[in-house]
């Protein structure tokens, strides 16, 4: 083969690799500048499936097998819009407003809108809304309608947003949580990241943070309330738990594994002042920790940054507000063998 003949064949080659490349990027969804090590995540349970989570014998497995299928399972949930046949079907814009309504459909594996699902904490979905900085963090519960429509108002600032739809299909599937981006329009200012502290006020309130989260391992962490100087001890039940904690982490905003410790009406867990959740970071760097928990009839929502690991803080002036995100990268910790029951979902 002569000169000018290989150079082509070669050329074409790197034709066919890109192309290859590109679809694989457009079906994990945008592509922006978070940290390369980040993962795309599987279902539900955010960073581990259910035998994942709690089976010994598949963490030896895992640990000998090295990059094996079940260590890939083992990552942050939310980055993907499509995942397990079901996909997230939302408008890629919507104007800014303080009631913004928003629409989207869960498409299944045939194509179709999903209209039926398992409950999970008193809901049959549950629907995060965040801005790309962590900003304007909203937890809702849409309405469905008969054509598997789900609708619900938002308050939206412009810039980007995150919407994560956190559902179990009815049937045998695995519960998931999908993510996909809305661009709002206006002009903004990304907000720079808060600094990492273990105290946050929401609404005359105080909550106080207790715990480490650990890269690659699952953490305890316990959340106390108190008012005024005093503890509070009637804390009411909110989505059959007396709280929801949902983490993100900073940059692609994955969504990680959580869950509480016990319930109400169990018997041993008390209604405050402390509230117990263990939580999985798949990578050390920055997380947004936002608590639900109801007082009074009234549902309030506290905010944390918390550093996982020993990584230096983020230089001054750096903001969270980047590009959508959409990491393909796959060498994420697993996370370590755990004890604790699993609802199946990843916020607490």
């Amino acid at each position: 083969m002569n000169t000018p003949t290989r150079l082509g064949a070669f050329t074409l080659g790197l034709v066919a690799v890109f192309g290859v490349a590109a679809g694989i990027g457009n079906a994990v969804g945008p592509l922006g500048q978070a940290e390369p090590a980040h993962g795309t995540g599987d279902h539900t349970d955010g960073a581990v499936t259910d035998a994942g989570t709690h089976g010994g014998e598949h963490g030896a497995s895992a640990a000998s097998q090295g990059e094996s299928a079940a260590d890939k399972a083992q990552l942050p949930s939310g980055l993907m819009v499509s995942q397990g046949g079901y996909t997230l079907d939302a408008a890629g814009e919507l104007p800014a407003g303080p009631a913004t309504p928003v629409s989207f459909r869960v498409l299944g594996p045939d194509g179709q809108p999903v209209t039926a699902y398992d409950t999970a904490h008193d809901e049959d979905l549950h629907l995060i809304a965040v801005r790309r900085d962590t900003t304007g963090f909203q937890h809702v519960h849409p309405e469905l309608a008969a054509d598997g429509t789900w609708s619900v108002p938002l308050e939206l600032t412009a810039g980007t947003w995150r919407l994560f739809a956190d559902f179990d299909p009815a049937g045998e599937d695995p519960a998931l949580v999908l993510g996909t981006d809305v661009a709002v329009a206006g002009d903004h200012v990304p907000q720079p990241l808060p600094e990492p502290s273990t105290t946050a006020e929401a609404d005359g309130y105080t909550v106080t943070l207790d715990g480490e989260l650990v890269p690659g391992q699952e953490s305890e962490l316990t959340l106390s309330v108190s008012r005024d100087g005093q503890p509070i001890t009637d804390l009411q039940p909110y989505l059959a738990a007396y709280g929801h904690l949902v983490a993100l982490r900073d940059g692609d905003l994955a969504y990680l594994h959580v869950h509480p410790a016990g319930e109400p009406g169990d018997g041993v867990t008390q209604p405050g002042p402390d509230i117990t959740f263990y939580a999985t970071a798949p990578s050390a760097g920055d997380y947004r920790l936002f608590l639900d928990f109801q007082h009074g009839d009234v549902v309030r929502t506290a905010e944390f940054t918390v550093r996982a690991g020993d990584t230096a803080p983020a230089s001054a002036g750096t903001t969270t507000g980047g590009d959508p995100a959409g990491d393909t990268a796959e060498d994420s910790p697993a996370p370590a063998d755990a004890e604790h029951a699993d609802d199946g979902h990843t916020h607490g």
